[in-house]
């Protein structure tokens, strides 16, 4: 019988010991792993396809991660009013992709971007097409392309 054979022997006892360590750790590290996918959001799910948006401002920061890439405008209002607008692309290596570089947006570029706003009314948008400051348009790699199939850089 297998239990009287590992509880009679210490060897055995550790070797089985040591697969059962071996396998917890590689099924935490799995799961671990697989959070940003349990995480990822479909376009519907945040963005309403039916409140476009086109804003241009200066590019405040850049968020080069996934699992999708990130940038911040700060937009002049009619009033004169700055406000700070979040945008989402596509993950880096789709981007990568399409030809966008780390350094493809850098602090302080003027950019005009279209997209589709977020459903609850906050100051993100998913980036559809991103108009760079050298006057290249391309498309941003966006969650609503993805869906749609789209993502070739626009001329």
């Amino acid at each position: 019988m297998m239990y009287n054979l590992v509880g009679h022997n210490p060897k055995l006892l550790e070797v089985f010991s040591v697969r059962a360590k071996i396998a917890v750790l590689l099924a935490g590290l799995g799961l671990a792993a697989a959070a940003p996918l349990f995480a990822h959001h479909s376009f519907a799910a945040e963005y309403d396809r039916n409140k476009p948006i086109t804003l241009t401002g200066a590019v405040t920061k850049v968020e080069w991660m996934n699992p999708h890439a990130r940038f911040y405008v700060d937009v002049k209002e009619e009033g004169g009013k700055v406000t700070n607008w979040e945008f989402e692309l596509g993950s880096p290596n789709g981007l990568m992709r399409m030809g966008w570089t780390r350094s493809s947006l850098k602090e302080g570029d003027m950019v005009t971007v279209e997209g589709s706003r977020a459903k609850d009314g906050a100051n993100l948008v998913n980036a559809r097409s991103v108009k760079l400051s050298d006057g290249r348009k391309v498309f941003a790699g966006s969650s609503e392309q993805q869906e749609q199939g789209k993502g070739e850089e626009q001329k």
